[in-house]
């Protein structure tokens, strides 16, 4: 555990850019993140049993009517409340069911504290917030600048700034 935290922190010291990263979907497969090269990428950290859930369906619309203009990219974590407690499996075909997910998402991680995954350090370096709570939002532009949103901007208002 202590040799893959050191993994963690040195590979988000040694990002230069969200397109070397590498994630795993919530299917398994590996997601190069330089396909996403030269996109507005809206990455959020999601939770199933949360106040701010509905904003998957906010989510999806965004991801239906301006999928040509920004890449959602869905984080469940279960670091505020135990609000996303299922496994990967559980969590896809919830999304599914309730709000008719096509979005990509991605394996649970978590996105702060201790353990949190390199993907959110950069995050947190490059805008200076870290998640607060469940569906706090990352736009990362084309040229690479990162801006944070709190959990309670709704993901269509977002539209404004690409």
């Amino acid at each position: 555990m202590k040799s893959l935290l050191l993994f963690m922190m040195t590979f988000a010291l040694s990002a230069g850019s969200v397109y070397d990263f590498k994630m795993t979907s919530i299917d398994g497969s590996e997601i190069d993140f330089g396909t996403y090269k030269g996109k507005n990428l809206l990455i959020v950290n999601v939770a199933s049993k949360c106040g701010y859930t509905p904003q998957y369906e906010d989510l999806q619309e965004l991801h239906e009517k301006y999928g040509d203009k920004v890449t959602i990219l869905g984080f469940p974590a279960n670091n505020f409340g135990g609000q996303e407690p299922g496994t990967n499996l559980q969590i896809a075909e919830f999304c599914k069911a309730n709000y008719g997910v096509a979005f990509q998402m991605f394996e649970k991680i978590s996105v702060k504290g201790s353990d949190q995954h390199p993907l959110y350090k950069f995050l947190k370096d490059k805008s200076g917030k870290e998640p607060s709570w469940n569906f706090c939002k990352y736009l990362v532009k084309a040229d690479g600048s990162v801006k944070f949103y709190a959990s309670g901007v709704n993901p269509i208002e977002i539209v404004e700034d690409l």
